[in-house]
């Protein structure tokens, strides 16, 4: 009935792990005080706030943080590790393992892939909402400062986003510390007032939350859609888990984070309480005038290093889904020698700088992209509950009636937050949703494109066992040197073999069929990363498996094969690749615009020789058509 430990068992808590725990999990989490407690009120504020409404949003926030934070993600999500790795598509790839049948594991690829698509949603969203709330902090500075706003916030983005070539380790570094006062700021702001204020420490009391759903209804149920913007972020408690490991995430948010988070909420009612005016802006109005400027250059730090964090987090679930077959093949390129997690997609870089800069000269204001960002995150946070619930119920045992009784309320408070901001549609929840549902039909669109490619080579293609059997008796004239065929079907011949074969009348001396594999785990052990098998007198089949967090590096596996008794020259190796020209069927398995779209996917995937670090020099490609 309990979980399997990985993460985080082995790893000693040090003060360097906490503070990397500090600046990269929590940085998105840590920010919505300057826009969460101001969004929810604002929706009862058109005839004055009473004291029991604002008792009551604090109430409805403190217990999101408490059930769907400390509850959900702390408590049982975090032990849901596969391998040690957490995240959506690592959840979705468990779930995947124990799914009944196929039909079972299309449902849960589905779910997984909604998951990730709102992700990407969510990390184009967080950077534009988070730096203009903290630019927003200029107005309340002083009035002359408000024309600086949006060029300030597309300043600071763009040179963002046109330093993620250079990679997070410098940035890094000055993360932790930089969050850690951030932090330290949020709760003696927060204490400071609760001390002039403590009525407001009832809000701890779910009473008040209560009353105010009661007494509101439909109203409060609206309200929970600006509710939901104090735990964004909670999604990279589990995303991060293989990073830095269970015990160090846990200890961190409870120690550190939830009471810090608490008391600015606690402390921007109390200031409510006593002035509901303050509702302009009550983050920054709880400082005091003098440190008001400093606290926005410490705001936008901490907004940089959350937006930093979720776009480390789209390259790195944008690997994963090039990895499980979902995307097509994008350029990787490593910003580390040591961290193999830390790498840079200037494709996806740039489509999320595009994003982000058009959502801020859209929307103008953190106000009006509120009711964008619930959507992505909750729908996220829905997907990952539906995953838990059979990873809980099928892997690790747990009686049907223990399952409901953990996940069924929280599931029920994700849906209740998910419909709410259905609600904002109008207002700009359209916008998760239409990126969302764009990268679905493009994943959706590439796998089932490459599921149709495959059983078509294996319709057309020979059977590796019978070319064999007949090699002998064909009379082929071998060459020297080494050839490398790269397939996909590593029981079949590769086109490009008998295209060789062919024009050329030819086959080198030397043969390995090289077919790579990606499992559904994060990364492969050393033991199992090469698997090797002589099919006939120098002629190999050699497959090479990589786990979804890993980048394929094909000569180096290659160069290791001496280990394994095959002799590898790399300087006499030709690699022969097959480069596929789709054309229509008679009778075709998809619609033309599907068709259409995964043609044009195809011919902007990188080279194989790009993405397998294939030296270009030595690489033969040999044209074949495919109908599909």
């Amino acid at each position: 009935m309990t979980a399997p430990s990985h993460a985080g068992q082995s790893r000693k808590v040090t003060l360097p792990l906490l503070l990397g725990v500090l600046g990269v999990v929590y940085g998105d989490i840590g920010t919505s005080p300057l826009y969460a407690l101001r969004a929810a009120l604002l929706h009862f504020s058109a005839d004055g706030i009473e004291r029991w409404e604002i008792l009551g949003i604090l109430s409805l926030i403190i217990w999101s943080l408490i059930l769907t934070v400390t509850v959900k993600y702390v408590t049982f999500v975090l032990r849901a590790d596969n391998k040690g790795e957490g995240g959506i598509l690592a959840l979705m790839a468990l779930a995947q393992r124990i799914a009944g049948g196929e039909q079972s594991r299309r449902v849960v690829a589905t779910i997984g892939i909604v998951g990730a698509c709102l992700f990407f949603g969510d990390g184009i969203i967080t950077p534009a909402i988070s730096v203009l709330s903290a630019m927003e902090g200029l107005k309340v500075a002083s009035p002359a400062f408000e024309p600086l706003i949006i060029p300030g916030s597309v300043f600071i983005l763009l040179a963002l986003f046109l330093v993620q070539f250079r990679g997070t380790g410098s940035m890094g570094a000055v993360f932790g510390p930089v969050t850690a006062l951030w932090f330290g700021s949020l709760g003696l702001l927060g204490l400071i007032e609760v001390v002039l204020e403590p009525e407001v420490l009832t809000a701890i009391s779910p009473h008040h939350a209560v009353t105010f759903c009661l007494h509101y209804k439909l109203a409060a149920f609206i309200a929970f859609g600006s509710v939901v913007l104090a735990v964004t972020g909670a999604e990279a408690l589990y995303a991060d888990m293989g990073h830095f490991g269970r015990r160090p995430i846990r200890l961190v948010w409870l120690s550190i984070v939830l009471p810090a988070l608490a008391l600015n909420y606690l402390g921007q009612g109390a200031l409510l309480l006593s002035d509901p005016a303050a509702i302009e802006n009550p983050f920054y109005l709880l400082v005091p005038e003098f440190l008001r400027l400093p606290m926005v250059v410490l705001a936008t730090a901490a907004t940089i290093i959350a937006s930093q964090a979720m776009i480390s987090g789209a390259f790195s679930i944008a690997r994963q889904c090039v990895q499980l077959g979902f995307l097509p093949r994008l350029v990787v390129r490593h910003t580390s020698e040591t961290e193999e997690g830390q790498i840079y997609l200037p494709q996806v870089n740039f489509a999320l700088l595009a994003g982000v800069l058009i959502l801020v000269l859209s929307f103008h204001t953190s106000d009006a992209l509120a009711a964008a960002y619930g959507i992505a995150v909750t729908g996220t946070f829905v997907c990952t509950s539906l995953l838990a619930i059979l990873v809980f119920r099928r892997q690790f045992g747990w009686p049907a009636a223990l399952v409901g009784l953990v996940f069924l309320p929280l599931l029920l408070l994700d849906l209740a937050f998910f419909l709410s901001n259905v609600l904002k549609i109008p207002e700009g929840g359209w916008v998760p949703l239409v990126l969302g549902a764009g990268l679905f039909i493009l994943m959706h669109t590439w796998k089932r494109g490459r599921d149709l490619l495959f059983a078509r080579f294996r319709q057309d293609s020979l059977p590796l066992k019978s070319f064999l059997a007949r090699l002998p008796q064909s009379r082929t004239i071998r060459v020297p040197g080494i050839a490398v065929f790269m397939t996909s079907q590593a029981d079949y011949v590769p086109g490009a073999l008998l295209h060789n074969l062919k024009h050329n009348k030819v086959l080198h001396e030397r043969v390995l069929f090289v077919t790579v594999l990606n499992e559904d785990v994060p990364q492969v052990g050393p033991d199992r990363r090469r698997e090797v098998t002589e099919l006939a007198p120098n002629i190999h089949r050699v497959i090479i498996r990589y786990g979804f967090q890993e980048s394929p590096h094909i000569p180096r596996e290659l160069d290791g094969l001496k280990q394994e008794g095959v002799a590898f020259e790399s300087m006499q190796a030709s690699y022969f690749l097959g480069r596929e020209t789709l054309v229509a069927a008679v009778v075709p398995k998809m619609s033309h615009w599907r068709q259409w779209l995964f043609t044009l996917m195809s011919r902007n995937a990188v080279p194989a020789t790009e993405f397998y670090r294939i030296p270009s020099d030595r690489v033969v490609e040999l044209g074949v058509r495919v109908a599909i």
